[in-house]
């Protein structure tokens, strides 16, 4: 068969068949593939990945438990710690290092193995990492789905609140909470309400009044975010499209917008978490964060930091992790804003 048009006639091979489908992709297949283009976005999570394996393998990892104490081992360091920090003379040398390298990085001044605090202090810092998040999200999103959607009085109610606890400084403002829950804990009455939360904070090593105090103060941004994404979102036409349908408003708000919305929203709390990780390791470091022995980088930098002119390597070395790790969430989270970006779809 051939099909005539003007002077040229055309077989049916050069008919475009209109039952052949072109695949199309997906808005998360896409991000996908522009993460993975990311390299140091990819770098990112390999080292979070590998940070999470460190945390749940601890036991196997660590060379000693980290409350174990050696005091004829203190201020002790391997050979290698000192021809990196030549200020670090050994006794051999005439200097005051005593060398043990039965102690990778070192051990503090009670003879603590600094590598064994290190590994298990990635169980704090991930530990905040994640439940700073989800206290984040359970909140925020809630209260700013409710607020945007009807507007109003609800929305000038709900959002005025949010503006007076953001008039408080968000640090001074978790320091203020740890100061009343440690010293209101501190004798209470056995059986009193108090005593069961002071028995509760010791047994996760001080991280009960970590996440109070973070859970009470990250929803703030995180229900700003998700407001204003709403009140954009409900003007969509899907959305018109819903409630002609007579969709429910719970089900617009949960199963319509918020699906739309969680983009940003994911980005939003990944760049945060290195916010919740620094919070942590400056209460740690003041004293008012992991209780001992429990270790925790900050705590460590902080206990580091009063011998680090003569050895450095006992705050350095939590540094870096603490260093390391927060940069790695970071490049996974300008990774995942870049590759989430609508108008970066189909950019090489």
């Amino acid at each position: 068969m051939a099909v005539v048009e003007g002077n040229r006639d055309l077989q049916s091979s050069d008919v475009v068949k209109l039952e052949t489908h072109i695949k199309g992709e997906s808005l998360w297949a896409s991000a996908g593939k522009r993460l993975l283009r990311n390299r140091l976005a990819v770098l990112g999570g390999i080292i979070i990945i590998l940070t999470i394996l460190l945390a749940i393998f601890a036991d196997a990892i660590a060379i000693k438990p980290y409350f174990e104490t050696d005091l004829p081992s203190g201020d002790s360091a391997p050979y290698w710690v000192t021809q990196v920090f030549t200020s670090m003379v050994p006794v051999e040398n005439g200097g005051y290092v005593k060398i043990n390298n039965d102690y990778p990085l070192g051990a503090d001044k009670l003879g603590r193995d600094i590598f064994s605090r290190i590994v298990y202090g990635t169980r704090i810092s991930l530990a905040v990492a994640l439940v700073g998040p989800i206290l984040a999200l359970a909140v925020g999103v809630g209260w700013g789905l409710v607020a945007g959607y009807f507007g109003g009085w609800i929305d000038n109610t709900m959002m005025r609140i949010v503006d007076i606890m953001y008039a408080f400084p968000t640090l001074l403002f978790i320091i203020l909470l740890m100061t009343f829950f440690r010293f209101s804990t501190a004798t209470p009455e056995p059986g009193s309400f108090a005593y069961a939360m002071g028995q509760l904070d010791k047994s996760m090593g001080g991280l009960l009044f970590i996440f109070v105090g973070i859970g009470l103060t990250s929803w703030m941004q995180m229900a700003r975010l998700v407001r204003g994404q709403v009140l954009s979102a409900r003007e969509k036409e899907y959305v018109e499209s819903a409630k002609s349908m007579g969709a429910t408003t719970p089900r617009i708000m949960w199963q319509h917008i918020l699906p739309n919305i969680m983009g940003p929203l994911i980005v939003a709390e990944t760049l945060t978490i290195p916010q919740y990780i620094s919070y942590e390791a400056f209460l740690s470091f003041i004293g008012l964060g992991v209780q001992v022995p429990t270790p925790s980088w900050g705590s460590m930098i902080s206990e580091g930091s009063r011998a680090v002119s003569s050895y450095p390597n006992q705050a350095i070395f939590p540094a870096l992790a603490l260093f390391v790790v927060m940069f790695a969430f970071n490049f996974l989270g300008d990774g995942l804003r870049d590759a989430l970006d609508p108008r970066m779809r189909g950019v090489e």
